[in-house]
């Protein structure tokens, strides 16, 4: 399937999406607090999406997945299903946001310490943030998608941090995947693409403080660390444009770093 040049309109309705997907961040930040459970997280982002913006929440029954937003905890790397885990201090949790308005999708995610985290666990927060801003100004026209990962990659293994190979960046528009898929580590084996100005994507670097080997657990979605050590990812949806990059999922109190 071929990577979907996005039209204006198509982009403006793509704005909306990233933006509502950020609006739902913004909201639930507030409540991300010791004593709540990731169930009464999803409940919240559920009834906001639903009954306020008048959207849908992407990944509920999406290939099954039970739940409207991913909670993923400590050494949980992505896709943790909410339930009655309760929050305490000293957490980190990654909450993981996609909105359908409009028939388009915005998707972002967003890093949380609950309490005071460990210097280690805080101190992964930052560089995964760092990761994913690295790898966002390597995107321009005419520039290639391996240059992200490439980026990605080096500051992680400077930062003695390692990166998550089996789960990627992807392109977006009518469909919550589409193609191309956005490696955030460098690889001569996949064909590398040309960026163009329309293209829509994600960067969601997953940055482990210890090794980068995972595995799934029983629930069939909940992906861990192998060695148990804390995993931490941002995420937003950006769009090339013809002098660089737009990102369409910027929370209200978020600026875009200067490097």
């Amino acid at each position: 399937m071929a990577i979907t040049i996005k039209t204006a309109e198509e982009i403006e309705k793509m704005r909306v999406a990233g933006r509502l997907a950020a609006e739902v961040l913004d909201m639930i930040t507030p409540h991300v607090q010791a004593g709540i459970t990731t169930n009464e997280l999803d409940k919240l982002c559920h009834d906001h999406i639903v009954n306020v913006q008048k959207a849908i929440p992407s990944p509920l029954n999406y290939k099954g997945f039970p739940k409207s937003i991913c909670t993923s905890i400590n050494h949980q790397v992505c896709h943790g299903v909410p339930g009655q885990r309760v929050l305490k201090n000293g957490d980190i949790l990654n909450i993981d946001i996609t909105v359908t308005k409009n028939g388009y999708h915005g998707d972002t995610s967003r890093m949380f310490m609950i309490g005071k985290p460990s210097i280690r666990a805080k101190r992964l927060i930052e560089i995964a943030y760092e990761c994913l801003w690295i790898g966002i100004r390597q995107v321009k026209p005419g520039g290639y998608l391996s240059q992200i990962g490439k980026a990605i990659q080096q500051y992680a293994t400077h930062q003695k941090c390692s990166v998550v190979r089996e789960y990627c960046g992807h392109g977006i528009g009518k469909k919550f995947h589409e193609p191309p898929q956005v490696l955030h580590y460098y690889s001569t084996e996949v064909k590398d693409t040309l960026l163009r100005p329309g293209m829509t994507f994600t960067i969601e670097p997953m940055i482990n403080a210890g090794k980068r080997h995972i595995k799934v657990l029983p629930d069939k979605w909940t992906v861990v660390t192998k060695d148990h050590k804390p995993s931490a990812q941002w995420e937003h949806t950006i769009l090339v444009t013809e002098d660089g990059v737009e990102v369409l999922t910027l929370g209200k109190n978020e600026k875009q770093p200067q490097g």
